[in-house]
């Protein structure tokens, strides 16, 4: 059984009934009374950070992942059909994994799945910038550029975003897909 000792960043552990990830730990030894360990937890599921203490030597669950690319190929109604870079066998797996970054990924897209050791999926993880054209926006109009002005504008998956106003039709964009806004335009 690990415990405390064993901690690192990245590692990944089950807590209060859900897989979180180690982003920051310091282990405390104060003048008076015992060790403990101070550390930074990011829900896998949800991507909320926790705070919390553990004891000095404090047994853990830790939960071994493997990470395996696939190729996005098309959406079938509330799962995306994914193909296995290596077997090149197909899976349908369901929206809920990439939360609400799936509307960014178009076909033939890379994205990565964490499997634990029981060959369930623990999350997907999509790749952080992807470049998209903009389908329809409406036009922009010379002197509203002295402001921040946004506008509404979608993209060739159907997503919709808020663009700057100078975004045309046909411009190719580069989105955060994490936050699902807008981040440059790119040069052609």
């Amino acid at each position: 059984m690990a415990d405390t000792s064993d901690f690192r960043n990245g590692l990944i552990i089950k807590f209060k009934n859900g897989l979180c990830t180690i982003t920051d730990f310091q282990h405390v030894k104060p003048g008076k009374g015992g060790a403990f360990v101070r550390t930074k937890l990011k829900n896998l599921k949800t991507g909320k950070v926790l705070d919390n203490t553990f004891r000095a030597g404090e047994p853990i669950e830790v939960v071994r992942v493997e990470r395996k690319k696939y190729q996005f190929l098309y959406r079938e109604g509330d799962s995306l059909v994914l193909m296995d870079n290596d077997t090149f066998e197909q899976i349908n797996v369901d929206k809920s994994y990439f939360g609400n970054q799936d509307k960014f990924l178009k076909e033939s897209e890379e994205v990565e799945l964490l499997h634990d050791d029981k060959d369930a999926i623990v999350i997907a993880e999509t790749p952080i910038f992807v470049q998209l054209e903009v389908t329809e926006t409406e036009p922009g109009y010379k002197g509203d550029t002295a402001t921040n002005v946004m506008k509404a504008a979608t993209l060739e998956t159907g997503a919709v975003i808020n663009v700057p106003i100078f975004v045309n039709i046909g411009d190719l964009l580069k989105i955060d897909t994490r936050e699902g806004r807008y981040v440059e335009r790119v040069k052609n």
